[in-house]
């Protein structure tokens, strides 16, 4: 269940990262609030994983989905830059992850 717990966290990141940028500094009433709750949804949702999982594991997972999916955010609804070294980074990042994730034990 903790990772289940630990891959929501994650997705909550990603949400929280998007809607942060489009708060515009917290200039703006909807996103800041959304920002705001899934942060603190994803917080939430990481310590129940890490009852469980190790730290280091949880922390660095949880962080990677969220830059990852970040990563995709901005791809797909900020036409930000796909240039093949921020692929190979990406892809280096979910390596890291899978790495971490099979070598928990958990």
């Amino acid at each position: 269940m903790a990772w289940i717990y630990l891959f929501f966290a994650g997705l909550f990141e990603v949400v929280w990262a998007s809607t942060m940028k489009q708060s515009e500094g917290f200039t703006k009433l909807t996103p800041t609030i959304i920002t705001m709750v899934a942060m603190f949804i994803s917080f939430g949702l990481l310590a129940l994983a890490m009852r469980t999982l190790p730290l280091g594991s949880a922390y660095a997972i949880w962080t990677g989905i969220g830059a990852v999916g970040a990563f995709i955010v901005g791809l797909v609804f900020f036409s930000e830059p796909a240039t093949i070294f921020r692929i190979v980074s990406v892809c280096l990042i979910v390596a890291g992850l899978t790495g971490l994730k099979l070598s928990s034990g958990h």
